[in-house]
């Protein structure tokens, strides 16, 4: 039973399973109105819900509607026409194919296209991607890296509230891959890593007639399902409370029954031992140290303080030679600082741990016919458990130590390990050399392209990204042709590397907000419970050194309530991090460009939009002690907080001109399609009226809720600056206006915004206002001049820019939805 395309079913109406397994429909939880779209179970267990699509948005009365789109999207209203939430799709389907959204009876909620002759499991969208609370049989825990897809269980927030509660559980791949269950963004429970028969820690399970596991690590994909082999219905449900456990129906007793569990006992939570400590649910108290190992504090140790964990008694000597104690019956410690290979031997793995003065612990990767592949640790060792069933595991230790205890044999002679020290020592001097070497190079041709660029009265060139070095607090030129640049006390924090690590959780996956030109975002909180935004460098980025120090210099000079404000910075090796106040209500573009959620956004809250970017503008270009050019204002990097303030954030692009100075010229166009002015484009020329020109793209996408760049009209080849331009000739320009802001709008307000809007986007720099006009002209009443035709750019017609981002998206709150 399917929902065709274009029609759709009301609350009240159900689709049900071809076998009448499964259910879906509106539904109310016990003690609430609310309404919501769901799937249950309908042939046993009535009414236990397994999926629900408007987690976050519930229905507030019965005038829902689902109903499939004839691009395949499944579309779910009230109200109307309303939309509060939709499913997202980068499938393509062809219009005369009718789409059609059907229920399976696996519970698999699949939009596909309608053609008979379609393949049955190329779907175009399916609700087994977005897990709720409950994992089915055949559904995937895990990340797809094709897709991009990362999926995972969150928990209800109550029993009665099936809205995103505090426990998530998702598989973990910044090592080698394992199951967490955090609770907010600290790790509660750990389950792993997966060792080819079972999760190590966890009991080995006998063959059994009902299910089979399935832990799946590629380049593709990293994923862990079960499958049943019986007809004996099995769930793993997260709950409420962050419990997790696999139940299976009873129809004796037509009731659910707790068939294995995620076993939380006194050493279930996560690191309760510090690092290496071994916790032990025979003992008490359960947490001791290894041998040869002692508490590191032992005052906090004897009053059950056991967070700081245990040290070696004597401290490691990579070049005196330390060994490896083989340790039985442990469950593997976390593994988020961790390598892996799946070819080497055991043999191998040990040679390579011995090579690395960091690796502290390795261990066969697979345990199946006698063990293969590599796996190493570095750093400490957190969360090791006493398990009877595990595999071995092999711990650095210094020599002296050993005396009696069981160590793993090098496995070669004297011989080969002197002359293997011989062979690191000369790897490591060769390696210097050549970073010497290199980092020489390089500081020679930032100082060559120095002076190629400075003028010749000795000014800076404000084209010229100038180079900085960062002491303690405070920013110091290093090259004498930047002398002109100010010297001063930028008051900005440094973070150390430790700070930021911990306050993301490692860069958790989970704590991950997106990703741009920049590198990937994540969200953190500091010990003080400061939430902040950590933009790290990525190493494969476009963007560089020179724009990370851009963008310290330029913010750091910068106050403004419409700015985003910079916590700080941090400098470890190659790692360049920049920490933001984090924005609650994340950028203008995941709103207003998202028809879910485009309709939160009445009038007077983008009518205060677009002034608040407008005075932010104006203190860049009039008000500030520099003037700043930004040079990438988009929607995406409009930051919004939780009183839907707007913060303009990302000064990477941004350029600082100095005097008088009105225009500079560059060979280098960077920027976002859509946004870049036509001179800019063109002749390479900026100035402040290109922040402008951008400002009134921005401005004319607000008030009509689309993308410029993304915008075509039926009938005429118009971008969005065309459509409003014809409508505005025409008398007719309100019809620009997104249609949610009916019931909001203020016509008056609406029609000034997109007068202005077409104003700054005039062809000619010179035909633009500045900032201050705009800000006067937004405030007041009085008669605005007529525009005069706009800029008229077609993508198909653009040049080819060299934009950092390559997309329209580039910002440090890009979001991906799960």
């Amino acid at each position: 039973m399917g929902v065709v395309s274009n029609q759709g079913i009301k609350d009240g109406e159900t689709i049900v399973s071809t076998g009448g397994m499964y259910e879906l429909g509106f539904f109310s939880p016990s003690n609430s109105n609310n309404r919501y779209l769901g799937i249950w179970f309908k042939k046993i267990s009535t009414g236990r819900v397994v999926w629900i699509a408007n987690r976050d948005f519930p229905l507030l009365n019965r005038t829902g509607k689902l109903k499939v789109s004839s691009e395949g999207l499944l579309l779910l209203s009230c109200c109307g026409d309303t939309v509060i939430w939709s499913s997202n799709s980068s499938a393509s389907v062809r219009y005369n194919n009718n789409p059609v959204a059907q229920l399976l009876d696996t519970g698999n909620f699949v939009v596909k296209d309608g053609s008979s002759s379609s393949n049955k499991t190329n779907f175009i969208w399916q609700s087994f991607d977005y897990p709720g609370d409950t994992l089915l049989a055949g559904m995937k825990l895990g990340m797809d890296y094709i897709t991009g897809t990362n999926r995972s269980l969150t928990s209800w927030k109550g029993t009665d509230d099936p809205s995103p509660g505090q426990y998530v559980s998702y598989i973990d791949t910044n090592g080698y891959p394992q199951i967490l269950l955090s609770q907010g963004v600290v790790v509660d429970v750990r389950f792993g890593p997966w060792n080819g028969i079972r999760f190590s820690g966890l009991p080995t399970e006998m063959s059994n007639p009902i299910y089979s596991l399935d832990f799946v690590v590629s380049q593709k994909e990293v994923y862990y399902k079960f499958e049943l082999k019986s007809s004996i219905v099995q769930i793993i449900h997260l709950k409420w409370d962050g419990s997790i456990s696999m139940l299976h129906w009873n129809n004796r007793s037509q009731d659910w029954l707790v068939y294995t569990s995620g076993l939380i006992d006194s050493c279930g939570h996560y690191g309760i031992c510090g690092p290496y400590g071994s916790c032990n649910t025979n003992t008490n108290p359960p947490c001791n140290c290894m041998e040869g190992f002692e508490p590191k504090s032992p005052e906090e140790w004897n009053i059950a303080d056991w967070s700081n964990g245990c040290k070696l008694q004597s401290p490691l000597d990579c070049k005196a030679g330390d060994a490896f104690r083989k340790v039985i019956k442990m469950k593997f410690p976390d593994t988020r600082h961790s390598w892996y290979n799946r070819s080497m031997t055991l043999g191998e793995c040990e040679i390579a741990c011995r090579r690395n003065c960091s690796c502290t612990a390795y261990a066969n990767l697979d345990i199946r016919k006698g063990g293969s592949g590599c796996l190493l640790w570095f750093g400490e060792l957190m969360d090791l458990k006493v398990c009877e069933e595990s595999q071995d595991l092999y711990i650095r230790m210094p020599s002296s130590l050993l005396t009696g205890l069981t160590v793993s044999q090098p496995g070669f002679n004297r011989k080969i390990q002197i002359l293997t020290i011989v062979l690191s020592i000369l790897v490591v001097l060769v390696g210097m050399f050549v970073a010497v070497y290199a980092f020489r190079m390089k500081k020679k041709r930032s100082y060559m392209k120095g002076r190629e660029k400075c003028k010749t009265n000795g000014k800076v060139d404000i084209s010229v990204t100038p180079v900085y070095h960062f002491v303690g607090r405070r920013v110091h030129s290093i090259d004498r042709h930047y002398s002109d640049v100010e010297k001063e006390d930028l008051e900005l924090n440094f973070f150390s590397l430790s700070i930021i690590t911990k306050a993301t959780n490692n860069f958790s996956i989970n704590n991950k907000l997106g990703e741009g030109g920049f590198g990937p975002v994540y969200k953190g909180v500091l010990e003080t419970g400061q939430e902040i935004a950590v933009k790290q460098l990525s190493r494969t980025s476009e963007q560089g050194y020179d724009e990370f120090y851009n963008e310290v210099v330029c913010v750091a000079k910068l106050q403004h309530r419409n700015l985003v404000k910079l916590v700080g910075y941090c400098m470890d090796g190659d790692e360049r991090i920049l920490i933001y106040e984090y924005m609650s209500n994340k950028s203008l573009d995941l709103l207003l460009f998202d028809e879910t959620k485009s309709c939160m956004l009445d009038w007077p809250q983008r009518f205060c939009i677009i002034n608040g970017i407008a005075r932010g503008m104006l203190y860049l270009h009039q008000d500030s002690r520099l003037r700043i050019i930004h040079r990438d204002l988009k929607a995406a990097n409009i930051l919004l907080d939780h009183d839907m303030n707007p913060k303009i954030s990302d000064f990477g692009l941004a350029r600082e001109f100095e005097g008088n100075q009105i225009t500079a010229k560059t060979k280098k166009v960077v920027g976002t399609y859509g946004y870049i002015s036509p001179e800019y484009a063109l002749h390479g020329r900026f100035s402040v009226k290109s922040d402008v020109f951008s400002f009134g793209v921005l401005v004319l996408e607000i008030v009509s809720g689309k993308k410029n760049r993304e915008f075509s009209h039926e009938d005429l080849n118009d971008n969005l600056l065309g459509h409003a331009w014809r409508l505005y000739t025409e008398g007719k320009y309100l019809d620009l206006m997104s249609p949610s802001l009916q019931s909001s709008c203020i016509i008056s307000e609406v029609k000034r915004s997109i007068h202005v809007g077409l104003l700054c986007v005039q062809n000619h720099a010179q035909d633009r206002p500045t900032m201050s006009s705009v800000v006067m002209m937004l405030g007041g009443d009085g008669i605005l001049p007529p525009p005069k035709q706009p800029a008229f750019f077609a993508e198909e017609d653009s040049p080819k820019l060299n934009t950092y981002s390559g997309v329209d998206e580039a910002t440090i709150t890009l979001l991906h939805p799960r």
